[in-house]
């Protein structure tokens, strides 16, 4: 059995995954749905939205990639004991 700062750390984390993962998710949401709203309104542009598209939606998932690297991190490295 853990101590209490062990679990508190563990919930941090897990906090802190979640919260991260959160903006980023709304975000690639709207993002598909105006993508899909110009490529219907001007199919002929439908190549140049696509690629900007999967561009930005690439950079959020770093986003969330970055938060739970430096969640982890800080789960097990434990810098303020």
């Amino acid at each position: 059995m853990g101590t209490y700062h062990e679990s508190t750390d563990f919930y941090c984390c897990w906090l802190a995954v979640g919260l991260v993962s959160i903006g980023p998710r709304v975000v690639q949401g709207t993002a598909v749905g105006q993508a899909v709203e110009g490529i219907a309104r001007q199919l002929e542009a439908k190549g140049k939205i696509r690629g900007t598209l999967l561009l930005s939606l690439a950079f959020m998932e770093a986003l969330t990639i970055y938060g739970l690297v430096v969640a982890l991190t800080l789960l097990f490295s434990d810098p303020f004991d």
